[in-house]
């Protein structure tokens, strides 16, 4: 059985950018660079090479949500042609992956850490 508190509480450390079993310490030193381990609980980020496919495949899932969507709406809305949508959506798609990638890292690791039992939390 899934804890909705306990889940909503670990997908907030994501969001945050935190550890997800303590939330005490950042998960980046800089923009692109992942520490090795928590500086609070020594909760270990990096467990093996390939780790982070899914949150490529997470980074990809929420350009896609927002950028198809989002031509749409313009399109309805605005009534923008081809290629003005194409060049802001493109564009988009290019910026968008590159500002969400820490957070589709962060969030691929607190869901990781929910349901992987061997990494249960500390306390």
């Amino acid at each position: 059985m899934i804890d909705p508190r306990r889940f909503g509480r670990i997908l907030s450390l994501g969001l945050r950018l935190r550890c997800p079993r303590c939330g005490y310490a950042p998960i980046f030193r800089g923009w692109f660079t992942l520490l090795a381990v928590c500086g609070g609980c020594g909760l270990k980020f990096e467990r093996e090479q390939g780790y982070f496919v899914g949150a490529i495949y997470l980074n990809y899932a929420a350009t896609v949500l927002v950028a198809v969507p989002g031509y749409f709406v313009l399109d309805y809305l605005v009534g923008l042609s081809l290629v003005p949508q194409l060049l802001l959506w493109g564009g988009f798609c290019i910026v968008f992956p590159l500002w969400f990638f820490r957070y589709s890292k962060s969030l691929w690791l607190s869901l990781d850490y929910f349901f992987d039992p061997g990494t249960r939390e500390p306390f």
